[in-house]
């Protein structure tokens, strides 16, 4: 059997703080800039990432990270921890950088960062990378998400075509987390507040109790696991939605942290496939 090529460490970029703005009593926005972004660009996406990289405490290396020399000079715990934030939006004449953090406290790693960013702070980040925007044939959109997804949800509502038909829903904690967000007339976004409940079950409610319109939808729906797996289930189960037609994945896993979810989140994927394609 031939052998693998080895797995080459990704580029790193370097940028810095310009400013940060709290939007909401829990959302941190951060604009980064500076001479790292020059070669920065967007494929036209509307859920491009970004992975942020965050060294541990004792590595002795600068920003921008070398990522090449890091893997072969330092032992794996001293190696950068990633972070994956959605890009809200990116500016190439101003060559700006707009990332938006939930942030809840101590709790984590990127939400202390954002909430304590200072103009001037620098940042090694790796991408971007993405894979869905709104598609002008589809007849019409459904776009779903708790905080996590909302950075993608907003960058979706204000790329969608003229006279699209959308139906969003976006579940936050309260009404103090909602955002203006531009949208095409006649189109809202549906704000769910979570008042205590668990997470996602206002949308799952919302998205399986919806009338939906004739014609081809395209759906965006993304944030906890748990609830994406439900909502998965009745679009391609009840629903009967071709796959091709939806963009759906879990940012995140309540019970575990962002290490533990990624380690087990291509078999949750992949299990939870199966599961809807046995039951179909």
């Amino acid at each position: 059997m031939a052998e693998r090529p080895e797995r080459r460490a990704p580029k790193a970029q370097g940028a810095q703080v310009l400013r940060t703005e709290r939007i909401t009593p829990h959302m941190v926005r951060v604009v980064l800039g500076g001479d790292g972004l020059a070669e920065f660009a967007l494929d036209g996406f509307t859920d491009h990432y970004v992975k942020l990289c965050f060294a541990p405490e004792g590595a002795d290396y600068s920003h921008p990270f070398d990522m090449v020399r890091i893997r072969e000079e330092y032992p794996r715990e001293l190696w950068p921890t990633t972070r994956t934030y959605t890009v809200r939006s990116w500016d190439p004449a101003a060559r700006e950088l707009v990332i938006d953090f939930v942030v809840h406290g101590d709790e984590g790693l990127a939400g202390p960062w954002a909430a304590g960013a200072r103009p001037g702070d620098q940042v090694t980040f790796l991408g971007p990378g993405g894979g869905y925007a709104p598609d002008a044939s589809a007849d019409w959109h459904l776009l779903a998400g708790d905080e996590s997804a909302l950075p993608a949800v907003a960058a979706a509502l204000e790329q969608m075509p003229a006279g699209a038909v959308v139906h969003a829903y976006v579940e936050v904690a309260d009404a103090a987390e909602e955002q203006k967000i531009a949208t095409p007339d006649g189109v809202a976004v549906t704000w769910l507040h979570r008042a205590g409940r668990p997470v996602g079950e206002a949308l799952t409610e919302a998205v399986t109790g919806l009338e939906f319109p004739p014609g081809r939808v395209q759906a965006f729906v993304h944030g906890e696991a748990g609830f994406v797996k439900e909502i998965r289930r009745h679009l391609r189960l009840e629903r009967e939605i071709p796959a091709s037609q939806l963009s759906i994945s879990g940012y995140w896993r309540l019970g575990h942290d962002d290490e533990a979810w990624r380690s087990v989140k291509r078999q949750w994927n992949e299990q939870v496939e199966r599961e809807q394609e046995s039951a179909a």
